[in-house]
């Protein structure tokens, strides 16, 4: 353990460097939020297809163009089966990524990419039970589908995918990332990257890039 002397003398010098630091002259607040659409890497349904993209191309040009000097990108997924993650964007990697969350989130039996007879289920799969509460079904309103007509009841129940295991990697993962930013560029080590990480692919999705500080 180090003395509290010597504690005290690193926290005067630390302090010292500190003050021989010229001040950055920040000007204008920036406050810039943008959405990218990354298109579906195939066409057809999902399948619960795990891929990952690297969204730094996207997010260092939205930090270009905001002029940002100071401040912090937050990265956030505008899908609940999506992650958000900072790690090495590698081809391999990705490979093995997905090989490990469906090992920690085995797909359910009924899933494209389930194995029959294996015994996985979850409740979040037995379609034709939901929605089971008013809650569940105001949901549904709010967002088209008017649930209370029969027929576009069975047209949303045939559109859902049965992806309970998709959701469960994308928690593992988080849906959002935030970066510092200084003297312009992102504050991130020499191999990475911010990802997004789809557990239900193929299809579109929407990230959300927000750019706070000052110019």
């Amino acid at each position: 353990m180090m003395p509290c002397g010597a504690v005290s003398s690193l926290f005067v010098m630390r302090m010292t460097a500190t003050e021989h630091t010229p001040p950055t002259l920040l000007t204008a607040p920036v406050a810039v939020y943008e959405e990218i659409v990354l298109a579906s890497p195939a066409e057809g349904r999902p399948r619960q297809e795990i891929t990952v993209v690297d969204l730094m191309p996207h997010i260092n040009a939205v930090l270009s163009a905001s002029g940002l000097r100071e401040g912090s990108v937050n990265v956030i997924s505008r899908h609940t089966t999506c992650g958000i993650t900072i790690n090495e964007w590698e081809s391999r990697l990705a490979r093995d990524v997905r090989s490990w969350l469906l090992r920690l989130a085995p797909p359910d039996d009924r899933s494209e990419i389930g194995v029959t007879g294996a015994g996985v289920s979850y409740e979040h799969n037995d379609i034709e039970a939901r929605p089971e509460s008013d809650d569940e079904k105001q949901r549904c309103l709010d967002n088209g589908w008017d649930v209370n007509d029969p027929a576009t009841l069975q047209r949303w129940r045939d559109q859902e995918p049965i992806n309970a295991h998709s959701h469960f990697a994308a928690m593992l993962l988080g849906s959002s990332e935030t970066v510092p930013v200084t003297n312009g560029k992102l504050v991130l080590g020499e191999w990475q990257s911010v990802m997004l990480v789809d557990t239900d692919g193929p299809r579109q999705r929407k990230v959300g890039i927000q750019v706070i500080g000052f110019k």
